[in-house]
């Protein structure tokens, strides 16, 4: 038997006879959607463009549709989860019209039928299901234009079927984004599939619990991951298309936690329009970013207080500053959680300045591993590593272990400037020395100036100084001039002018640094470093950044 004639007679078993009679219990007339939401996120035209070309990208990889077999494809890693979510619907939709995209999209799901329509597998997972209820309603009109009625009841059969099997299992979801990911999933298919005002009310008080696990409240994501609160932002945005397509009102919390899970990724945006990267990620795409943003249907400002979520946003006249002043994530809700307290990031304009090193995720990698776990340590980000140690111990299974466990905030704002102040515990058990950053950008935003201070809160025994390091990492792109007294560096790229950095008390040093771009790529780049020795009582370190015009 061909190819062909396998999916045709797999898509006929699912349409008819003793399964289909499971899936429809009595009744005889077919399923179907109650309304379509439209998604208001342009997909990105150049990843269409390829899948009409027969190619499936992601990040490095991609994947021939000529030779796709979903059983193969499986479901663990960043290509695979994206081609199992049908995610890439939006993308295809942004390159062709339903009449020359639907061809291709009901031929690639036509293989998922044939791979998983038959049975219950690991493509069965809550979160997968979720994301793939939202954009197979979403685009219905791309898979649902066959002529081929059997294939038309063969897919809703299946999205009803996997709605019913997502409404009991969605619990069982890794807490965090994947749970509520599930839970918006069985939402959307109670308000466009089933419709039942009972099963609605159950989903909505499912998905409910799945945010208030979740999120913080303040809306930021318990993972503190960027990338992972643009894709709840991503999430929450479709399934309000979903409430407004079935002329249902969104229940009052959870348009509350939407604003407020927007005004949390607002908060980690830098002036080029990507986001900050912390936790493992990088920038990202600017333009999917934006996309999302102006797509999800909310309005919100910038989180500049933050209390979990833990991003502190400085901003002046395009001078953008972002400073973790949080604990790192929960070891279950960050597989990679970094040691970055205190750590900032820097733009003028479109021009980033100071960064971390990122790290690949999302995107699938070729970075070595001993690489991407070094991308997590305090010396990969732009703050104070002391005795080449990290504020809060990476395992090595991964996993973080002891180190800041609090960290004191203390912000003011006057007609002059704005001012954080705040300290981290996670080197008093190791050091008895409590790290204490105070950032302050004038209002002009012409100037950041820097206080380390490590403050002593033990006695210790020994009385050898105990050195420390002040690292900045620079963006790809800026070049750093050592003034020649040593103790400053002019900083200068085609996308801002110049910024002068000067130390006061200890001469700095230029050395090589990586930063990993939007795309997950290693960059080579720069990065000033203060070294200096803590005595028994402690140190301080007072620097700055001023823009020449």
């Amino acid at each position: 038997m061909s190819s062909d004639a396998a999916q045709s007679a797999v898509v006929q078993k699912l349409a008819r006879g003793s399964l289909l009679s499971r899936l429809t219990g009595s009744r005889r007339q077919g399923l179907r959607l109650v309304a379509v939401p439209r998604d208001h996120v342009q997909g990105d035209r150049r990843r269409g463009d390829a899948l009409l070309q027969g190619t499936f990208t992601c990040g490095g990889e991609s994947i021939s549709l000529a030779d796709l077999d979903f059983a193969s494809v499986g479901t663990d890693g960043p290509v695979a989860e994206q081609l199992q979510s049908f995610s890439w619907l939006r993308d295809l939709a942004a390159s062709a019209s339903r009449e020359k995209g639907s061809r291709l999209a009901e031929a690639i799901v036509g293989r998922w039928l044939l791979a998983h329509g038959t049975r219950v597998d690991a493509a069965w997972r809550p979160d997968l299901w979720g994301q793939r209820i939202l954009f197979w309603t979403a685009y219905a009109p791309y898979i649902l234009s066959s002529s081929d009625s059997g294939y038309r009841s063969a897919l809703l059969n299946t999205l009803a079927r996997g709605a019913r099997h997502l409404e009991a299992n969605a619990d069982r979801a890794p807490p965090g984004l994947s749970r509520v990911t599930a839970w918006t999933g069985v939402v959307a298919a109670t308000l466009l599939v089933q419709s039942e005002i009972a099963r609605v009310a159950r989903a909505e008080a499912g998905l409910g619990r799945a945010l208030g696990s979740a999120q913080f409240d303040d809306g930021g994501l318990v993972s503190r991951t960027p990338f992972e609160q643009m894709l709840l932002v991503d999430r929450l945005g479709l399934l309000r298309s979903a409430y407004f397509a079935a002329k249902q009102t969104p229940p009052e919390g959870f348009e509350a936690a939407a604003a407020a899970g927007l005004s949390a990724l607002h908060g980690i945006i830098l002036g080029d329009g990507a986001l900050s990267s912390w936790q493992g990620g990088n920038p990202g795409e600017a333009a999917r970013l934006t996309a999302v943003v102006e797509g999800c249907g909310l309005r919100a400002r910038p989180l500049r207080q933050p209390r979990g979520w833990g991003y502190h946003r400085l901003s002046a006249l395009g001078t953008v500053v972002i400073m973790d002043a949080a604990p790192p994530p929960p070891p279950k809700a960050a597989s990679s959680g970094s040691a970055s307290t205190l750590a900032f990031e820097m733009s003028d304009g479109a021009q980033r300045l100071i960064v971390n090193c990122g790290g690949p995720a999302p995107l699938p990698t070729l970075l070595p591993a001993q690489l991407v776990s070094a991308l997590r340590t305090t010396a990969a980000h732009s703050t104070v590593a002391i005795a080449d140690t990290n504020s809060t111990a990476i395992q090595p299974d991964g996993s973080l272990g002891k180190g800041v466990g609090d960290v004191s905030i203390d912000r003011s704002e006057d007609n002059d400037s704005s001012r954080i102040v705040a300290s981290h515990d996670g080197y008093v058990r190791g050091f008895g020395l409590l790290h204490r950053r105070t950032l302050t950008l004038g209002n002009d935003g012409k100037e950041l100036n820097g206080v380390d201070e490590l403050v002593a809160k033990t006695r210790r025994r020994s009385k050898a100084g105990t050195p420390f390091a002040i690292r900045f990492h620079l963006a790809p792109g800026i070049e750093p001039t050592v003034t020649a007294d040593g103790m400053g560096a002019i900083l200068r790229s085609a996308g801002a002018p110049p910024w002068n950095f000067r130390s006061r008390g200890a001469a700095i040093a230029v050395e090589e640094s990586v930063a990993v771009d939007g795309h997950g790529n290693p960059r080579r780049t720069m990065q000033l470093v203060i070294n200096g020795e803590a005595a028994a009582d402690g140190a301080q370190m007072h620097w700055q950044f001023r823009r020449s015009s």
